[in-house]
C-alpha cells in the first residue's frame, strides 16, 4: 500500500508563491512517474506537471514558465513550486504516484489565489 502525504497548500496572495510537497510511503518513489494534478469546484481534475523517473519533465500550457516539478528520490518526496501565481490557480492539489497499472494518490491540500 502506498500512502502519499501532501503539504505546503494554503492562503496566498495573486502573484505570490507557494510550495506544495509530497512524501511517499514506499520504495517504488524512484521507478514511479509522479505528478500534481488539481481540481477546482465544477471542474473535473486536471494534470498539472509530472516528472518522470528518467528525469524528463511536462507541464499543463497555463502553468509553464511558472511552476516547477522536482524530486528528491533519497527522500521519497516530489515538490511543486509555484510562482505568480493566479486566481485561476485556485484549487485542491492532488499528488499521484503512477507505477505499472496502479495509480495511487494524496489526500489533496488546498490552494487558494485571494486578495
Amino acid at each position: 500500500q502506498v500512502q502519499l502525504v501532501e503539504s505546503g497548500g494554503g492562503l496566498v496572495q495573486p502573484g505570490g508563491s507557494l510550495r506544495l510537497s509530497c512524501v511517499a510511503s514506499q520504495t517504488i518513489f524512484s521507478r514511479a512517474v509522479m505528478g500534481w494534478y488539481r481540481q477546482a469546484p465544477g471542474k473535473q481534475r486536471e494534470l498539472v506537471a509530472r516528472t518522470f523517473n528518467g528525469g524528463g519533465t511536462n507541464y499543463e500550457d497555463s502553468v509553464k514558465g511558472r511552476f516547477t516539478i522536482s524530486r528528491d528520490n533519497a527522500k521519497n518526496t516530489v515538490y511543486l513550486q509555484m510562482n505568480s501565481l493566479k486566481p485561476e490557480d485556485t484549487a485542491v492539489y492532488y499528488c499521484n504516484a503512477h507505477y505499472i497499472i496502479s495509480d495511487y494518490w494524496g489526500q489533496g491540500t488546498q490552494v487558494t489565489v485571494s486578495s
